[in-house]
């Protein structure tokens, strides 16, 4: 079966997640996570990538980006990749590859999505039982968002420009936005409501929140979820997801 295309329009966010190759560890030390991100930031300029957000754990990377052409996270993605891979090869002696196959990518809502999608990958360390606060995990992008740590990898989106008018109101609307846990069904909601909303529904508003995240970034499958009809009123329905990768 043909692998279906991605969905990259220039000048609009994308959420994209790689893993290691059946979930195995891809990060071993911390010079690691140090190339990793020095080359991420190289290769962001030469392929036209605004780096908004990211979090590198140790199985796997999410990022949070906005390509300027209709090629340039492709590109990205496939300069990291190779180079990052040939490092641990060589690094550790290993052969093969590293990354479980393409990686998968969704499009963002901007106004409606991209902060809460943002806060989701920073708080990935706190869900996995990490650390107990984003700041205190070294190797994410909330101690530039959060905090105000200096990095020239990272681009501000207007969006959390938005968030106050100058950098100390900023930082303290964005840090509050972390004060309670955020669900992945909340992710997969804002990200995916075009793709799962059934026929004759207006608005999807909640569902079974850990098998939708998963779906929609991995297999096909069925949701049930929650959807207000025409009339306002909350309804049942089961869901077919289609994932675009």
């Amino acid at each position: 079966m043909p692998r279906r295309p991605r969905i990259i329009l220039p000048g609009v966010p994308l959420h994209i997640i790689q893993r290691g190759n059946n979930r195995q560890a891809c990060f071993f030390a911390d010079e690691d996570y140090c190339f990793y991100l020095d080359w991420l930031q190289e290769y962001s300029r030469k392929s036209g990538c605004a780096i908004h957000a990211y979090v590198l754990m140790t199985h796997h990377v999410h990022l949070l980006l906005t390509p300027k052409r209709k090629e340039s996270a492709g590109n990205l993605m496939k300069l990291l990749g190779q180079r990052y891979v040939q490092y641990i090869n060589r690094t550790y002696k290993r052969s093969g590859t590293l990354w479980e196959g393409r990686f998968r990518s969704s499009v963002i809502q901007q106004d409606t999505y991209l902060l809460a999608c943002q806060r989701y990958i920073e708080m990935n360390p706190v869900r996995a039982g990490m650390v107990k606060h984003p700041g205190d995990y070294r190797w994410s992008s909330y101690g530039v968002n959060g905090q105000g740590d200096p990095s020239k990898l990272l681009t501000q989106h207007p969006i959390y420009n938005d968030l106050g008018q100058n950098s100390k109101e900023r930082l303290s609307t964005y840090s509050d936005l972390f004060r309670d846990e955020i669900e992945p069904g909340e992710i997969v909601l804002q990200a995916w409501s075009e793709a799962l909303r059934p026929s004759g529904a207006t608005t999807v508003t909640h569902g079974d929140s850990e098998t939708a995240a998963d779906l929609a970034m991995g297999s096909a499958g069925t949701v049930a979820w929650t959807v207000l009809d025409g009339d306002g009123v909350e309804v049942p329905a089961m869901v077919s997801v289609v994932p675009l990768d």
